[in-house]
């Protein structure tokens, strides 16, 4: 019974060590994933270092004998609170990423991720069961009672597992990695050959996919139970059609998945959103039933994917209710939700606060200003009710910040935002901040500079903003100085240093 215990004891010590120290190295999806928990976003960063803290916190109590009972009692409270959490969303139809091990492995929280939880709480209990005074051998005890011979098999096993679970590891990512760079290296090729490249409209980007205004390829294809559809069938309805291209193999494909099923049904009367897949119809069948999503068509081989021009999975296109193509092609899960966003005249939420860089998708409605040129007139009411003008910030760099108080990551980076206020650096412009939601969520903010209510996000879209946070610098003279940036990072940059940074 000793040798059970001291095994249960390592085994939780290596899971909740490897997840404290995971969740340090990426304390930035930390944060993320306990927003996305439902968990209010100024508690998001605390938590973000308390939790694994106390992971590393357990793991450390497990392995003595003295103190392993309660590190025992510390993980089956936290994996207590962890199926809780989980078993809430779940309830809700929400499945989160977890970030369970930071970017070592993160995938959407689901039943599986709950009966995980579930085995570890199990050894927990039976540790605590055991009693405090009986905790099992120390390690070093362990090790002392063994013959020279068993403690040379022993270390050769545990060697040649390492090894093996290794060699496992490397050979899947190597796999994967293998495709991806086949899929880049095509794309390179598209863009390198001058014939077939399609630049955007400053001439500078080569577009990926069809032309925007081109006819969209037609297709015939049966859905999971059968049945045939068109794309005329699913433009029938008048709406405008996104076409998610997709593969029951493709992991951000997977964890796309609960937000394809919930943009099919809180869209579902802006737009038509279709998956165009392959493989069988079982093995899609499994993965779409468990997160609500509809209109999965099952497509031979590549055929229609090659006809749109599509690279690699996940990606989306949109089609104008005319059979024309209504967007380039957006090729990773933050262009997508950018795409369908625009789709629905919605403002997305950048998924990735510190990408900052401007998304690849190109409006799909004109929107913004060229630089240099007259900003658009911006007349709001602030948060007392009086009129605030743009015009009226003239002779002075200002910053228009659009924001959301329900944005996790416009939360996320409110601190160095007020510490900006406090302190501005020589040559920060001045601040009036764009936003949505109520007048008591955005005076919870507590921010100094001057806030105007832009509930519809008209603004944000004139502007040529698809999402908060995101920010557009106007000179003193009220003229575009900067193209949109998305993301916290290039807008704290922005907001330290002004033009300086663009």
């Amino acid at each position: 019974m000793g040798t059970v215990l001291l095994i249960a004891r390592l085994l939780l010590a290596l899971v909740f060590a490897t997840a404290g120290v995971a969740k340090l190295a990426d304390r930035a999806g930390s944060r993320r994933a306990i927003v996305d928990f439902g968990v209010p976003a100024y508690l998001a960063a605390p938590l973000g270092i308390l939790l694994p803290l106390a992971e590393l916190a357990v793991a450390a109590a497990l392995i003595p004998p003295a103190t392993a009972w309660w590190g025992a009692l510390g993980a089956l409270a936290l994996l207590i609170l962890f199926v809780a959490g989980i078993s809430f969303n779940l309830a809700r139809g929400h499945k989160p990423e977890c970030n369970c091990f930071g970017q070592l492995r993160s995938t959407p929280a689901g039943w599986k991720t709950l009966a995980r939880n579930g085995i570890f709480a199990v050894v927990a209990g039976f540790v605590l069961w055991q009693g405090n005074e009986d905790a099992g051998p120390s390690v070093s005890g362990w090790l002392g009672s063994f013959t020279t011979a068993q403690f040379l098999g022993l270390v050769v096993g545990l060697l040649v597992l390492v090894l093996l679970a290794a060699q496992g590891w490397f050979l899947i990512h190597l796999l994967r990695q293998n495709g991806r760079m086949l899929v880049r290296l095509e794309a390179l090729e598209s863009r390198l050959d001058p014939d077939s490249a399609v630049l955007s409209e400053n001439g500078t980007q080569p577009v990926e996919g069809l032309p925007a205004g081109s006819p969209a390829p037609a297709f015939d294809l049966p859905d999971l139970y059968g049945e045939t559809h068109t794309l005329d069938s699913l433009r029938a309805p008048g709406k405008p059609v996104v076409l998610l291209f997709t593969d029951p193999n493709c992991g951000p494909c997977t964890a796309l998945l609960p937000e394809i099923g919930h943009w099919q049904h809180d869209y579902a009367d802006k737009m038509t959103v279709a998956l165009i897949s392959r493989d069988t119809p079982e093995e899609n069948r499994a993965k779409s039933a468990e997160h609500g999503v509809e209109n999965v068509l099952l497509q031979q081989d590549w055929e229609v994917a090659e006809a749109y021009e599509v690279l690699g999975t996940p990606s989306a296109v949109l089609v104008h209710p005319d059979g024309t193509i209504g967007s380039p092609l957006a090729t990773s899960p933050e262009e997508i939700e950018v795409l369908v966003a625009q789709a629905a005249g919605t403002p997305a939420q950048t998924p990735c606060p510190d990408c900052g860089k401007i998304h690849a998708v190109e409006p799909v409605i004109p929107m913004g200003k060229k630089l240099g040129e007259p900003a658009p007139p911006l007349k709001l009411p602030d948060l007392s009710g009086k009129t605030i003008e743009l015009a009226n910030f003239k002779g002075s760099e200002t910053l228009l910040l659009f924001w959301s108080p329900n944005c996790g990551f416009c939360n996320l980076m409110l601190d160095d935002l007020k510490a900006i206020e406090a302190n501005p650096p020589k040559g920060a412009p001045k601040l009036l901040v764009v936003s949505e939601g109520t007048v008591e969520a955005n005076e919870a903010m507590g921010l100094r500079s001057p806030v105007v209510l832009d509930k519809e996000f008209s603004a944000g879209w004139e502007f040529g903003a698809d999402g908060t946070p995101s920010a557009v610098l106007i000179d003193a003279e009220g003229n575009v100085a900067s193209e949109v940036v998305v993301g916290a990072s290039t807008v704290l940059d922005l907001a330290r240093a002004g033009r300086s940074a663009v």
